[in-house]
């Protein structure tokens, strides 16, 4: 009996690494050792989202790479007791594991970000057509823009090779532009404001809904199936061919931003594929990112669809 596309593997490709998020207590004086709250959890656009998806339910398999070192095999072993079959990650010397490491201030707002990506230059398009019936299994393939272009480029055509369709987060405003090319092939894109802008060439503010609905439908029009804009406290803005709407964010504490749109983007792909609407799918999303969002970490240990629906009804 063929499975269903809700029980067969999500494919998910792209960054997994080490966080180091430091929230500072008070104004941060520049060129002095400032008091803060650190701490460490593990991290890569992709690899939250792989985790956000098995703590929902779903069969997932993780396609990135990581260095041959400490921290490689700790992010190894959380990834997998987290449910994510980490079978084919690619281990490699050149590099070492993948880092990002944010500086918030003292309400949790994302003041600076660091990261060092080199091992993404070994996730090259030999490794992915390698792992191709990877691509023939799956029912959906997420990847974010951490990919070098050579392997976003295989990537895409892999997943036009066996009908799989594919959602994208563009994960910061520099690497954003690597998905221009492919807007037409994107079943879901979820953008912040400013990755949005980029996308669009339609910059405007975090709390424009309305220029957030435009942006979206902008989106649209080049093609994306889904279109969601994320706004910070703000909420979401979404679009598809036949309709949009703004969803406004949860009332909730922020302890750590780090992860919250990637629980978001997690949960409205879960929807998706249990054929959830659109509308109901995005008000899941901003219940995973205020779970995401109260969490003192990356990824929630708590995600469930019941706490998202609990958080709904809350």
């Amino acid at each position: 009996m063929q499975k269903s596309p809700e029980e067969q593997m999500v494919l998910v490709l792209g960054a997994a690494c080490v966080d180091i998020v430091a929230r500072v207590e008070g104004d941060v004086q520049m060129e002095t050792s400032n008091p803060a709250r650190i701490r460490t959890s593990f991290g890569g656009a992709a690899r939250n989202v792989a985790e956000n998806l098995v703590r929902l339910g779903q069969p997932v398999g993780l396609l990135a790479v990581i260095g041959k070192d400490n921290l490689g095999d700790e992010v190894l072993a959380h990834t997998l007791q987290a449910g994510v079959d980490v079978t084919h990650i690619h281990r490699v010397d050149k590099y070492p594991t993948g880092f990002y490491m944010a500086v918030l201030n003292e309400k949790g707002r994302l003041q600076y970000a660091f990261d060092d990506m080199r091992v993404l230059a070994e996730l090259t398009s030999s490794y992915l057509t390698y792992h191709q019936d990877l691509f023939e299994n799956a029912s959906l393939l997420f990847l974010d823009a951490n990919l070098p272009p050579a392997a976003m480029e295989t990537a895409f055509e892999l997943a036009a090779r066996y009908n799989l369709p594919v959602c994208a987060d563009p994960t910061s405003r520099p690497l954003a532009p690597r998905l221009q090319p492919y807007l037409d092939r994107l079943r879901l894109i979820v953008p912040n404001v400013a990755e949005a802008g980029i996308l669009t060439g339609q910059s405007f503010d975090v709390a424009d809904s309305a220029a957030a609905q435009r942006a979206a439908r902008a989106l649209v029009s080049r093609g994306v199936d889904i279109a969601l804009i994320t706004m910070s406290e703000f909420g979401l803005c979404y679009a598809t061919p036949e309709t949009s709407g703004h969803i406004p964010a949860l009332n909730t504490t922020i302890n750590d931003p780090t992860g919250a749109g990637d629980a978001l983007t997690a949960a409205v792909i879960y929807a998706l594929l249990n054929e959830i609407d659109i509308d109901d799918a995005a008000r899941l999303g901003a219940a995973a990112a205020a779970l995401a969002l109260r969490h003192p970490g990356t990824v929630s240990p708590d995600l469930s669809l019941d706490r998202l629906y609990d958080e709904l009804g809350a």
